[in-house]
């Protein structure tokens, strides 16, 4: 096509449509349709800057599209209709026909033209999207400051973003970190935000969601998890290195930085709730703005698609929870915050799970709670009488005033050996053994018995519960005690030459 250098020689140069054909190689029927055409629609020299051969031949000739006796199907509505959770094509084109009659495709060429349709369309949108399905998560990139109004001190605050798969509903707020409970008490609001919960979470690969990322078997962190379960959810993180997985939250979090913190650029915020609430504001006007060259917007398509599909928020508030592991030792005792909480004395050794929340250490085994303590109380131990052995069950329920009350009440020479017993020890539980064997013997003799064996321990100077036990079986208890002698009174030595005095040493 030539129809640029026709005009510019006919009106910069002056040339005859003779000169013109020649020089162009042309006929000179088609140089004076290309002029009079241009006249007819107004086009004068010069032209434009960035005028070209397509631009101009598209303006002298323009192509005018056959009528159809078919009516288009709006294919954009068919796509968001396949988001709905059964609806299909051949559905869709059923309707269609009842619709437009004998003016509407073939199901074959119904199908054609809305592959062609999606063909032309930003690769994002090929991605099917099944209303109340997915939501995806991520942070985004820019952080945005916060001033202690005090001290002066800036901290960056993080940016949450969260995305429904089918509406691109967009929710977003400020948190101060990237920690786990800053992660779940997110999700939380967000869940809040909708209304309702999708099938599916989508998040990136984060410590605060996934332990350890794999491609085919992700471990999901154990908080994570139980969030999901208390919500009747699952989580799917996209896979590692993959952003397609994730263009939904990509689109997202892009247009929150432009829509939104673009905004705050000039702004201060001297606490995260004053931004939340410049966020909060900001963002039904992102959810209303309609598609560009649509007229529904993010809000509209939430109403008719996800809120719907969503399921409903369990009655009960997630309580926030971290799971730890602990092995007790031979205490069967395990060690959360330096407190000290007691377990079945069975599992000493074994590794064992802890949920640890606000109030409670819950322990677990296998699945099942072994033991429950208060998360706080009165001093470091908290320790369950059933879960002692029995020998340090029978120490927890004495005391050395319940030996001693005891022992008086049987007579003086118990009450001696008991004394004795929980006497120049480092701790008077270390007499509780010895002590409980003499409660022991009560019950195998008689209370005069057991006086008598003591009583004559006292007087050999042999109070020990061996030898109390031995008197008892030889029936020694039962003779009378042995007279003890009393010792001589010390006198001052006499005179000898072997005994040297003070001034032998000067």
């Amino acid at each position: 096509m030539r129809q640029i250098e026709v005009l510019r020689l006919k009106h910069e140069v002056g040339l005859s449509h003779d000169r013109i054909a020649r020089a162009c190689g042309l006929s000179k029927g088609v140089v004076g349709k290309y002029v009079s055409q241009a006249q007819a629609k107004g086009i004068t020299w010069p032209l434009p800057e960035d005028a070209d051969e397509a631009w101009l031949e598209a303006r002298l000739f323009p192509v005018k599209a056959p009528p159809s006796r078919f009516a288009e199907p709006d294919y954009f509505q068919v796509h968001q209709e396949l988001k709905t959770k059964g609806v299909t094509l051949q559905l869709l084109w059923a309707e269609y026909t009842e619709r437009h009659g004998d003016k509407a495709y073939r199901y074959s060429q119904f199908c054609h033209h809305y592959r062609l349709w999606r063909g032309r369309q930003r690769r994002s949108m090929r991605q099917v999207h099944r209303a109340g399905e997915k939501v995806f998560i991520d942070y985004c990139g820019p952080t945005v400051p916060v001033v202690d109004r005090s001290t002066g001190e800036m901290r960056q605050a993080q940016v949450f973003v969260a995305v429904l798969g089918a509406s691109s509903y967009t929710f977003a707020e400020a948190i101060g970190s990237q920690s786990l409970p800053d992660w779940i008490a997110s999700h939380q609001r967000m869940l809040t935000f909708f209304g309702g919960v999708p099938a599916l979470l989508v998040p990136d690969n984060l410590k605060a969601a996934v332990t350890k990322a794999d491609r085919y078997t992700p471990k999901i962190n154990e908080t994570y998890a139980e969030l999901a379960a208390h919500y009747q959810t699952a989580v799917l993180p996209a896979r590692p290195y993959k952003p397609k997985d994730k263009a939904k939250a990509e689109a997202a979090v892009l247009l929150v930085e432009r829509w939104i913190l673009a905004r705050l650029r000039h702004q201060t915020f001297f606490s995260l709730a004053e931004l939340n609430a410049a966020i909060a504001a900001l963002l039904p006007a992102l959810n209303q703005r309609p598609f560009q060259g649509r007229t529904e917007s993010r809000q509209s398509l939430f109403d008719a698609l996800d809120r719907p599909a969503l399921r409903p928020l369990p009655a009960t508030p997630y309580t926030y929870a971290e799971w730890r592991k602990a092995r007790p030792g031979i205490d069967y005792h395990i060690e959360i915050e330096k407190r000290l909480y007691s377990v079945p004395h069975a599992l000493v050794g074994v590794k064992l799970d802890v949920r640890v929340t606000d109030t409670s250490v819950e322990v677990m085994h296998k699945g099942q709670r072994v033991a429950l303590h208060p998360r706080h109380g009165k001093g470091r131990f908290a320790t369950l009488t059933e879960h002692m052995p029995k020998s340090h069950q029978a120490h927890q329920n004495w005391s050395p005033g319940r030996f001693l009350n005891w022992a008086n009440d049987i007579g003086p020479g118990t009450l001696g050996v008991v004394q004795k017993q929980l006497k120049d020890r480092p701790h008077p539980e270390h007499g509780y053994r010895a002590c409980l064997g003499l409660l022991n013997l009560s019950r195998r003799y008689s209370r005069d018995r057991l006086e008598q064996a003591c009583a004559r321990a006292l007087a050999i100077h042999s109070a020990s519960y061996q030898s109390i036990t031995s008197i008892l079986k030889q029936g020694l208890d039962q003779l009378p005690l042995p007279l003890v002698e009393e010792p001589p009174e010390l006198t001052e030595l006499p005179v000898h030459t072997n005994v040297r005095g003070p001034h032998y040493y000067h």
